[in-house]
């Protein structure tokens, strides 16, 4: 349903234009819009009016007029004044805001489509016949972010996300839960995932201002078919969880740059029970204090490069070398050896992995 303020938008661009009042009255006798102050004097006579079978009549110096949606009485549109002019001022008011209620109506089924599109709701010969009635193309390249942010506390993030889209026809944004606002992007011709990361940083900019607003942005593969969107949307919400997990220090990650992370992400919970436990016994990288976390950390930035980690941590190359040495007793894995290092990074982001998914439980 059309809101209060774009009626009052709307009468109040007319009378700018033709310099008439005009009112907007419910079917219960509610007044919704006006540009004159008294105008609850009125709702008598449109209570009447609605009653009537007339679509157009002259009440106490106003001109009244029905206003339909789909053939249901929705608006009573009062224009002040007796005059021929005010007549056509009211048929054509009355003709605008009917607009408005088809074009509101087809953007409701719209995204209602899109909804249970992305939800996969629909069955295969649904979505054809739907897009087809609602005028959307079927075969373009299209992509799914997805914007997941605290909306609790602002509440107005998807009309700002909306503000970037506005004019754009041919995407979609909506929200499928009180967190996550989703945009369903259709790629133009020569576009492709640089255009996509670009896109994803305007809406990030969206919320730049405010550093109490968390926001996390991420897009799934270019799909060729419109059946194929609730894909990107699945990989959207994957890129989303694996990004929290493994990429904490970025707001914005695509499904395509997950690595390993992805197949991680993936794997069952007593499998990587299994796995920590035949790597480290009955220990856990927890177990490690704080300065070996540190020095393993930052051998893996350096590229197990122990000059260089050394003097990043401003330490002697053989103080490194212990600490190395150290890890080796407890854990059987010398870093320096190239399997045993992947060995131990694949083995640290499994277990962040395991407590991202406890936290999750609760």
């Amino acid at each position: 349903m059309i809101s209060n303020q774009i009626l009052q938008n709307t009468i109040d661009g007319l009378k700018g234009i033709t310099r008439n009042d005009l009112c907007i009255i419910d079917t219960e006798g509610t007044v919704l819009a006006s540009t004159f102050p008294d105008a609850e004097k009125y709702t008598t006579a449109a209570l009447e009016f609605v009653e009537s079978p007339a679509d157009a009549q002259v009440v106490s110096g106003c001109q009244f007029f029905k206003v339909y949606d789909d053939h249901q009485l929705e608006y009573v549109l009062l224009a002040c004044g007796e005059t021929d002019d005010v007549y056509m001022v009211g048929k054509i008011a009355a003709f605008q805001i009917q607009n408005l209620l088809v074009a509101y109506k087809e953007r409701f089924d719209k995204d209602n489509f899109i909804k249970n599109l992305l939800l996969d709701n629909l069955l295969l010969v649904d979505i054809y016949n739907r897009a087809k009635k609602l005028h959307i193309e079927i075969d373009v390249p299209r992509c799914v972010y997805i914007i997941e942010t605290n909306r609790e506390k602002e509440g107005n993030e998807l009309e700002k996300v909306r503000s970037v889209f506005h004019g754009k026809t041919k995407d979609f944004v909506t929200a499928v839960d009180e967190k996550n606002i989703i945009i369903v992007r259709e790629l133009g011709e020569g576009e492709g995932y640089e255009e996509l990361n670009k896109t994803a940083e305007v809406i990030r900019g969206l919320f730049g201002g405010n550093a109490n607003q968390e926001v996390h942005i991420a897009y799934g593969t270019i799909v060729k078919e419109i059946k194929e969107v609730s894909r990107s949307y699945k990989e959207a919400r994957m890129a989303l969880d694996v990004g929290k997990i493994f990429f904490e220090d970025k707001d914005i990650i695509a499904y395509s740059a997950l690595g390993i992370g992805r197949l991680i992400y993936q794997l069952p919970i007593p499998l990587c029970k299994m796995f920590i436990k035949e790597i480290f016994g009955g220990k856990s990288p927890d177990d490690f204090d704080e300065e070996t976390l540190t020095t393993i950390n930052k051998f893996f930035e350096n590229n197990l490069n122990v000059s260089e980690t050394s003097r990043q941590l401003y330490i002697h190359r053989n103080t490194l070398v212990y600490r190395l040495d150290k890890l080796q007793k407890s854990t059987s894995l010398d870093l320096r050896i190239f399997e045993d290092a992947i060995t131990f990074k694949i083995a640290l982001m499994v277990v962040k992995y395991m407590k991202y998914m406890e936290t999750m439980d609760y």
